[in-house]
């Protein structure tokens, strides 16, 4: 039997979600947006079942306003709220989406409890933390999609930045996603060179500033919405890991009790993602340096949970 993989959202990111998932073959795809939302979602599932023929996949794709479609998914990926404008922070989103965030928490508890349940919301550590909290599901059940996204830029931007490949750009970024994230040159590589041997220092700044403004810096030319490629197939790699127990190494925001000093809040960190769901965070011995940004970055994850008032 195929697994199943709900989606909850069927805007840009849910779209491109829905066909990644069907050509990697990940299982059986689901569809879920608001009834006055459905019909576009219905005509999209469509749409990709009559690409199968060419894109070489075995797939149901259906779309669905109601939550029982949705019983017994092995995966649920969350991109449902209001998307980030021009001018718009991302706390700027918490208020409208913390109320989208807890009806999709409420429908989920009751008809997929055992799926692994992938956040992507924005502004992402709040509502992965509020997905939580209404949920009750374990820890090693629920993960915030940021920190895989954040170090795929990192990784890109370098490899844009030296002319290299980025298969040989090896790094990781830690904490909240926001301006505050941490990016770890010390520990970042280029076919195992260490970046700070082949970049300069100015390079250096110039890469970690872009990283953490990354998410602005595209919706700025977008005008209106925010990025949908990079998300999406951020949120697939976490999937497929789980769904495949492919026992992948990803930085994402999960919930740390006691690792890097945290207590109670999703950050991004290095997680261990298998069968199991989200199995166990790696701890990196950080420099003082890099534990003062990473306290920062605590700091303003704190300030948007506690915003949440949860």
């Amino acid at each position: 039997m195929r697994k199943k993989i709900a989606l909850i959202g069927g805007g840009q990111i849910g779209q491109i979600l829905a066909m990644l998932a069907a050509q990697k073959e990940l299982g059986d795809i689901v569809i879920l947006d608001v009834p006055d939302y459905v019909n576009v979602c219905k005509g999209k599932a469509l749409d990709l079942m009559e690409m199968a023929p060419h894109g070489n996949y075995d797939a149901s794709i259906t779309a669905t306003s109601d939550y029982k479609d949705i019983a017994g998914a092995d995966v649920v990926i969350v991109t449902a709220g209001k998307p980030r404008e021009a001018g718009m922070t991302r706390e700027d989103l918490l208020n409208v989406n913390i109320k989208i965030i807890t009806e999709v928490a409420n429908g989920v508890k009751q008809y997929a409890p055992k799926a692994f349940c992938i956040i992507v919301t924005n502004p992402l550590d709040a509502m992965v933390y509020v997905f939580h909290k209404v949920t009750g599901f374990p820890k090693h059940q629920v993960i915030g999609m940021a920190g895989t996204l954040d170090t795929a830029r990192w990784r890109a931007f370098i490899a844009m930045e030296l002319g290299v490949s980025v298969a040989d750009v090896a790094g990781t970024v830690l904490g909240g996603h926001g301006p505050d994230m941490v990016p770890l040159p010390r520990l970042t590589t280029v076919g195992g060179v260490p970046l700070t041997e082949i970049a300069s220092p100015e390079q250096i700044d110039r890469l970690v500033t872009r990283t953490r403004e990354a998410g602005t810096e595209i919706v700025k030319l977008f005008g209106k919405g925010s990025a949908f490629f990079s998300p999406a197939w951020s949120a697939i790699v976490i999937a497929e890991s789980y769904l495949k127990d492919k026992r992948r190494v990803l930085p994402c925001a999960a919930l740390c009790e006691g690792e890097y000093g945290v207590n109670g809040l999703f950050i991004g960190v290095p997680c261990l993602i298998s069968a199991k769901g989200m199995e166990k965070i790696f701890e990196i011995k950080l420099t003082e340096e890099e534990k003062a940004q990473f306290q920062k970055t605590v700091a303003s994850v704190t300030k948007t949970v506690s915003e949440c008032k949860i």
